[in-house]
């Protein structure tokens, strides 16, 4: 039987002081289970001996676990210990609790038949989750909820709840699971197409959670919520326009909407409007102080400096008081920012460690051996012989122009100075190619794409180009994750070019780690998989570059860019058989959307202090240090 009266405050605790006894703050050396060391196996047999002797840790349940587990890692993190090190202590402590306690199912009956609900009836207790999630109680609500859906499989309602309450504490894979099994009980619950589509735009699925959001308004035409999600996730889209009139239409009725608010100071900082999202933001602030999201886009408009202290005592405030972990990441990004701003650095990368492992707690983890096993595959079904083989292009079309390389190395910036000039057109972020090669893996990865699948593929790519820009000549598509696929894009626009940027490993790498993400980019969250990542990009990138004729590819070092731009400038629309324009050397002017986390620097003039910036955090680079070897 749960033990309620453990609660989460006191689970904290016990796991705060567990990992201090196993790893006080002096240790210097990293830790590992297993095999068990010398030094800390008798640390570690004490601890499994205090986990058992405590019976309370066998009755945790899902909310609860997921408590003591953070709690447990980030304690370790604050004594010195590694990430890596301190991912499988936690993860070998949470498996030897899991033994001892009942099986789910053994346990979930348990609490039907003889548990603390036994003697409730239905109605009754869905009042009390009710009551229990809106005063806060959401590991109440949870327990609750899940015991409802045990007596009755087929009740939407608390499959929906269920998926909410999973939310505030911060299990979103789980909960998207159980929105859509209330929708697979009715398709046209509102709320659960509403939940669905919320959890899928942090997930990074943005053009499902349009679909959702869609169909949550078409059920319920008057729903402000969704309409506001909505225009959120047009927002990320890029399609700034629509999300716009969706978040104005909201704040007609309702002038505080704060979430609508929040859409229209990211609409003005993607359009370079800073001084007009200040203001969005807080005006937000004024009408709900606590609004965490607010505070932290405060520190993205502009360099901090030693006079925004009021800022950093507020976030560090509001993150004492206890957020939920999404809100609390975007607070520890932000004052990450704010002390690499102010070049304060150990206390940045403490910053940014802490918001990478709040993420890393509720994602997917990234899959080593899936990426390997990825890019294998496509090593060995695009050969330089199977390239030839493919025959004809599916189209001449010269328009497309794709800038590519690894997140947060200069992709827009050289979008942005392109953009510049009269004949091209930045599309920004497109998710095409990625989304093709979701739907049509196994095709992929044996490098079977039938001549009319490339044709099919260059008239919807064409026609999505048509929808986004003007007359322009060329067309900018600057995904990063297009790098994967240039081998399958070139068998379908053999004439189109590719501008890769090529940034310091390190740099790059480190950038990675302290921006924050959407949840389908898991392996920028821990250094070990951020060098894996490169490392696997590279090669793939190396194989594309000995496979394509060499007027196809052009490499612009962000370093040599940012030091002549001028000739890397005149180098790059020379490549792309464009004129010159004064234009492009004002980059800084041009008035366009910028929908990625570059939306202020893209609009400074040309700076260098970025290279190099891994000098700052040497002594927390760990496995990235090999990158230039």
């Amino acid at each position: 039987m749960i033990l309620r009266w453990f609660n989460a405050s006191e689970v904290e605790k016990l796991a705060s002081d567990l990992a201090d006894q196993f790893a006080p703050r002096a240790a210097a050396t990293p830790l590992r289970p297993e095999p068990l060391q010398p030094e800390n196996g008798a640390a570690w047999e004490d601890l499994l001996r205090r986990a058992d002797a405590d019976t309370r840790l066998a009755s945790l349940n899902f909310y609860k676990k997921a408590k003591f587990a953070n709690s447990f890692r980030w304690r370790l993190l604050e004594n010195g210990i590694e990430p890596r090190a301190a991912d499988e202590v936690t993860h070998s402590l949470i498996l030897h609790i899991s033994r001892g306690a009942p099986a789910p199912d053994e346990r979930l009956q348990r609490n039907s038949d003889s548990g603390p609900y036994a003697s409730e009836k239905t109605p009754d207790l869905a009042r009390r989750a009710r009551k229990a999630f809106a005063s806060g109680q959401y590991d109440v609500a949870l327990e609750i909820n899940q015991e409802l859906v045990n007596r009755n499989s087929s009740q939407v309602e608390a499959f929906n709840n269920l998926g909410a309450c999973l939310c505030k504490v911060g299990s979103y894979i789980e909960a998207e699971q159980r929105f859509r099994e209330a929708l697979s009980l009715d398709p046209n619950h509102v709320e659960a197409c509403f939940n669905l589509g919320n959890v899928l735009r942090w997930m990074g699925a943005m053009e499902e959670s349009e679909i959702h959001l869609r169909r949550a308004l078409k059920i319920k035409p008057n729903y402000s919520e969704a309409r506001t999600s909505l225009g959120l996730t047009l927002t990320f889209l890029g399609r700034l326009r629509d999300a716009k009139a969706r978040f104005e239409k909201v704040l007609k009725t309702t002038p505080r909407d704060t979430e609508a608010l929040f859409g229209l100071g990211l609409i003005a900082r993607m359009e370079g409007r800073f001084s007009e999202a200040e203001a969005l933001f807080k005006r937000i602030l004024e009408y709900k102080p606590k609004t965490a999201n607010a505070l932290a886009a405060l520190a993205t408009l502009r360099k901090m400096t030693p006079a925004d202290g009021d800022w950093l005592m507020a976030a560090k405030e509001l993150v004492t008081e206890g957020v939920n972990i999404l809100h609390e990441a975007d607070l520890r990004f932000s004052i990450g920012k704010y002390y690499d701003d102010v070049g304060e650095f150990d206390d940045a990368f403490r910053s940014f460690e802490t918001a990478n492992a709040l993420l890393k707690s509720v994602v997917v983890d990234y899959d080593r051996k899936g990426r390997d096993a990825f890019i294998d595959d496509i090593l060995h079904a695009y050969s330089k012989k199977a390239l030839a083989a493919l025959g004809e292009g599916a189209s001449n079309s010269e328009r497309p122009v794709f800038v590519l390389g690894m997140p947060r190395s200069g992709t827009s910036l050289i979008e942005q100075i392109l953009a510049s000039h009269p004949s091209i057109f930045g599309a920004g972020e497109m998710d095409f190619w990625n989304a093709f090669a979701r739907t049509h893996e196994s095709e992929l990865r044996q490098g079977r794409l039938e001549p009319a699948t490339r044709n099919r593929l260059a008239e919807d790519y064409l026609r999505v180009l048509q929808t986004r820009a003007r007359d322009e000549l060329r067309v900018i598509d600057k995904t990063p994750v297009n790098s994967d696929y240039i081998g399958i894009i070139y068998s379908v626009f053999p004439n189109a070019r590719f501008i890769y940027v090529e940034r310091d490993p390190i740099d790059v790498c480190l950038s990675c780690y302290f921006q924050e993400f959407l949840a389908n980019m898991s392996f920028s969250l821990d250094l070990s998989d951020l060098a894996h990542y490169y490392n696997g990009h590279r090669k793939l990138f190396k194989h594309w570059q000995s496979l394509l004729p060499e007027k196809s590819i052009l490499v612009v070092r962000y370093a040599d860019l940012v030091q002549d731009q001028e000739a890397w400038t005149r180098r790059m629309l020379d490549f792309i058989g464009l004129e010159w324009s004064d234009r492009c050397l004002s980059f800084h002017e041009t008035e366009r959307a910028v929908v990625t986390a570059s939306a202020w620097q893209v609009r400074q003039k040309i700076y260098t202090h970025a290279v190099g910036r891994s000098q700052a955090y040497k002594k927390f680079l760990g496995p990235l240090k090999a990158l230039r070897n």
